[in-house]
């Protein structure tokens, strides 16, 4: 039987993205084998978002063809969009495919096997209108199941390379959408991520159809507890969208929605299309109408510019925001963005000090946020043993506004709805008790 490899790098899109290309490739009878691994196939899914990006990925690219100089390595993601040239320079690689036609990866290896001329199958992403079908029917290990909405990204933000290597914002049909979580609900998913390079944007490049509607529709899907955005732009958090938020017992009381600065003027130089105050009017609204809702946030420290004074504002704002987390990223140049051609770069130590008094800050709201549910009863979906401690009989799972949670269960748990007590707050965990465990599981009454 003919084997298969994969390496993925960069984000949760990513992911999704190998795991639909490894739908194609067990449909085609292929086994999936370790990495590390001698495999027939390599198929190596890049990311570009940093230049660091860049160097992994290629490292990873050499890693299999010295693991087995007669496989196929193909190169996707990312990096294989902006650079193809580059990385079929690489002596070993057979087949560059950027972040459309995948679903064309089997032909193309066929065509390799039979030519054994190496292949360039990537073309002008910024051309690109539609939205690419690939299915995740499951998920290997997960209980919660990611479903793609999007793709690409129209802002062009003055320190990002994806619209350029994801092209622009294009949506999935929404039937296709809805087909697709019916067909992971039939797999036993209770809770679906929505997912995309521009979630929020969803139906934007639509006539009658937005993100709202969307979610109204998948708040009909017989089966599914929970609906969790990955990830909305303040600005896509409209009136429709919030009237959801409120009215559906389904979506989880649980945002993230990137920040990236908290000073109007770093804003502006990242040409961001807010500013601190509108985002948070946005925020406050959020609060008004699901009391108890965690709103996590990306940061990026240190952008081109940003004084003192400015991080100083920054800083007063997110502690205004009282965030239940916050993801701290320190400004790395990236080759081909505006923002690596301007002058006033800030020093890396500058940069590190202040990384660290964010993520202090960070951690100390993640606390104050976790400690407000001590002694209540949340629902949670159990999705391993706690790490570590396979033999203690502790599970962890996240509740629906993402605490994770620590506490005693039992493995046919997983994936099924329990109702824990907090008994503890943390930073990054909190310890609890299981009351009950809902319906299919026989209920347990503690």
């Amino acid at each position: 039987m003919a084997t298969v490899a994969f390496h993925t790098l960069g984000c949760k899109v990513n992911f999704y993205d190998t795991e639909a290309i490894w739908q194609l490739f067990k449909n085609e009878g292929y086994e999936q084998v370790d990495f590390e691994q001698t495999a027939d196939v390599y198929v190596v899914n890049t990311c570009t978002v940093t230049n660091t990006g860049d160097k992994k990925s290629r490292q990873m690219i050499r890693r299999a063809i010295r693991r087995n100089p007669e496989a196929i390595v193909a190169v996707t993601g990312c990096y294989a969009q902006t650079s193809p040239a580059e990385i079929l320079a690489i002596p070993g690689v057979d087949m560059v495919i950027g972040t459309q036609d995948r679903d064309k990866i089997i032909p193309l290896v066929k065509q390799f096997e039979q030519d054994r001329q190496p292949i360039n199958a990537v073309r002008n992403i910024m051309k690109t209108r539609q939205f690419e079908e690939l299915d995740v029917p499951d998920f290997a290990d997960r209980t919660r199941a990611f479903l793609k909405i999007q793709e690409g990204c129209n802002n062009f933000c003055t320190f990002c390379i994806i619209p350029w290597s994801r092209g622009l914002m294009r949506s999935r049909e929404p039937q296709s959408v809805i087909a697709q979580a019916e067909q992971l609900v039939a797999a036993g998913y209770q809770e679906i991520v929505l997912t995309g390079i521009h979630t929020g944007g969803y139906g934007e490049d639509m006539e009658d159809y937005s993100l709202a509607k969307l979610l109204w529709d998948l708040d009909k899907v017989e089966g599914l507890k929970r609906i969790r955005i990955s990830s909305i732009e303040a600005s896509q958090i409209t009136d429709e969208v919030i009237e959801v938020l409120k009215a559906s017992d389904k979506m989880c009381r649980h945002l993230h929605i990137p920040l990236q600065a908290g000073d109007d003027q770093v804003l502006a130089r990242m040409r961001r299309k807010y500013t601190t105050e509108e985002f948070a009017r946005k925020i406050e609204r959020l609060h008004e109408i699901m009391p108890d809702v965690a709103i996590t946030t990306d940061v990026i420290v240190g952008f081109p510019g940003e004084t003192e004074e400015m991080f100083r504002n920054g800083y007063a704002f997110m502690e205004r925001m009282k965030f239940s987390e916050m993801h701290v990223f320190p400004y790395s140049k990236r080759t081909g963005t505006p923002a690596a051609r301007m002058d006033d770069q800030i020093d890396e130590e500058i940069k590190n000090q202040r990384v660290h008094e964010l993520i202090d800050l960070s951690e100390k709201m993640q606390l104050a946020y976790a400690q407000k549910f001590v002694g209540q009863v949340l629902e949670v979906i159990p999705e391993r043993a706690y790490k570590g401690a396979e033999d203690s009989g502790l599970y962890m799972g996240y509740s629906d506004n993402y605490l994770q949670l620590v506490f005693e269960g039992s493995e046919e748990m997983i994936g099924e709805v329990c109702r824990v007590k907090v008994t503890e707050a943390g930073v990054n965990e909190n310890k609890g008790q299981l009351v009950r465990v809902m319906a299919p599981v026989a209920v347990v009454n503690l």
